[in-house]
């Protein structure tokens, strides 16, 4: 195989000591000629020395900093020209490694690694992951399968290009995701079977309920905001319109409510137009 001779596997980590290191010998026998790379987001178990003797090479934070901080940690410290991501709670098969790599010398530059409703942890995120699918599928023009998944191979240059666009939260794979889209770049979404995680998940719903509705924006606002905002700001024009018409017909007048709702139809889109702006800037700096 073309990539696999070049390869980082960039695992980030955080008191994952039960699964991790099982994934390191099993990625280890298999590629063999492969970086195999640790991140240890502050673990407080074991991670770091039993990673160290399962054959990986381990960068440790010396705090825990987010997902996002030790993939961006992994990104840079890895020497390989293509780059996989893995989770480190026993989901992602090392098996599956080899067929992300494939699709990548078919002519893509980035291979997710797709889940079925199956692979979801429980109800509340099946639900709040197909629809980050469907609203990113919308905005790119382009079925996306799964938007939050952790398990991808990207070409290390082009990745490195969008580093400062990461969040050191559990977003990254949105962010990437949508940057590729947005760069231009051929993407791909490759279904994979999973396995049931191993430990607790360190996401909570009620923390974390907030951040990722405030994903839903920032997916827009990555890709292409009038997308988000036009239509928003067309419903304060409609909503606008339909109050005038009614208070002209019923009263003859036109209302303090009428022109509230007309200039916030304004306000949000000149917002977005604004944003648009910002966001090719920020395209432009980061390549």
């Amino acid at each position: 195989m073309k990539s696999r001779s070049r390869i980082s596997i960039v695992i980030p980590s955080l008191n994952e000591a039960a699964t991790v290191p099982g994934l390191v010998s099993r990625l280890r026998s298999q590629f063999p000629q492969a970086e195999i790379l640790v991140v240890d987001d502050g673990s407080t178990d074991d991670t770091r020395i039993l990673c160290e003797r399962a054959g990986a090479r381990v960068v440790s934070h010396p705090y825990r900093k987010g997902n996002g901080a030790a993939v961006k940690s992994g990104a840079r410290a890895a020497s390989g020209q293509v780059l996989v991501f893995m989770d480190a709670d026993g989901q992602h098969q090392a098996a599956d490694v080899a067929k992300l790599l494939r699709r990548l010398d078919d002519g893509y530059d980035m291979v997710v690694g797709a889940r079925d409703a199956r692979g979801q942890a429980n109800f509340i995120r099946r639900l709040g992951n197909g629809f980050y699918n469907r609203l990113a599928s919308w905005i790119v023009g382009r079925p996306v399968l799964d938007l939050t998944s952790g398990f991808r191979a990207a070409k290390a240059d082009l990745l490195r290009e969008f580093l400062p666009l990461f969040p050191n939260g559990f977003s990254y794979p949105c962010t990437v995701t949508m940057a590729f889209f947005r760069a231009g770049y051929s993407v791909d979404f490759l279904p994979i079977d999973v396995a049931v995680r191993t430990g607790r998940s360190h996401l909570r719903v009620m923390r974390d309920g907030l951040h990722f509705a405030l994903i839903i924006f920032r997916i827009g606002t990555l890709y292409s905001p009038l997308k988000l905002f036009v239509p928003i700001s067309a419903v304060f024009a409609a909503l606008g319109l339909f109050n005038y018409l009614y208070t002209y017909i019923v009263a003859a007048r036109f209302t303090n409510m009428s022109a509230l709702l007309l200039v916030t139809a304004v306000l949000v889109f000149l917002i977005g137009l604004v944003s648009e702006q910002i966001v090719m800037l920020l395209y432009k700096r980061d390549r």
